[in-house]
């Protein structure tokens, strides 16, 4: 892959379906020694009141999915775009932009702070064209079935999770390609977290100046 990134971190792009673990490999790989950056997160803060998307996203979408004092109702606004591929489209066409700059600083505090490497957490990882900025992209994925119990296990009601994987129908089969690695997160925690020290440890074999790195507290 590319790397316009100069003498900065070894960058791994955490990928994959919602509900399949990416934060959980984000939090092990953190206590790993890596700068994380949740571009989700991210997504929140873009779209947090006094943010420039606000008046596009009210002009798209109208004030029904405004608060009385002016916040975004993502609640209301996501049984819109979760439903309407077109609508999710045009509302991450407004978004996605200012996501990007908020990584890119938070990359740059990273290189500034001198650790080993760094992850970015993101859904769009691709189609937002973070996993170009990436050394590595790691497909994290589970079994459906666990996929559904652990967004129930959210809060999520039903309808809304059918929704959000039907939202996301055939991301495994675009994202595998442009995988480095693939991550399986159906088992236990301690079988994930051996998985992730593996696959570590042998994506920073061949990385030149990383610091050593211990193991996960379990």
């Amino acid at each position: 892959m590319s790397d316009p990134r100069g003498d900065g971190p070894f960058l791994i792009g955490l990928t994959g379906p919602i509900g399949c673990g990416k934060s959980t490999v984000a939090r092990m790989l953190g206590r790993l020694g890596a700068a994380v950056v949740d571009a989700d997160e991210l997504a929140r803060a873009a779209t947090a009141p006094g943010e420039g998307t606000l008046g596009p996203i009210r002009a798209r979408f109208g004030d029904a999915m405004f608060a009385a004092d002016g916040s975004l109702d993502r609640a209301a606004l996501a049984r819109i775009v979760f439903a309407d591929p077109v609508a999710l489209a045009d509302l991450e066409a407004i978004v996605h932009p200012r996501v990007r700059e908020l990584v890119e600083a938070a990359l740059e505090q990273a290189t500034e702070s001198g650790v080993p490497f760094a992850v970015v957490e993101a859904i769009k990882l691709v189609e937002g064209g973070l996993a170009d900025r990436c050394d590595e992209v790691w497909l994290i994925d589970c079994l459906e079935p666990v996929q559904r119990e652990r967004l129930a296990a959210r809060g999520m009601a039903p309808d809304d999770i059918e929704r959000r994987i039907a939202a996301q129908s055939g991301l495994r089969e675009r994202l595998l390609p442009r995988a480095t690695r693939s991550l399986d997160t159906s088992g236990t925690l301690d079988e994930t977290r051996d998985r992730v020290e593996d696959l570590l440890a042998d994506a920073l074999a061949g990385a030149v100046d990383i610091l050593p790195f211990g193991s996960v507290d379990r």
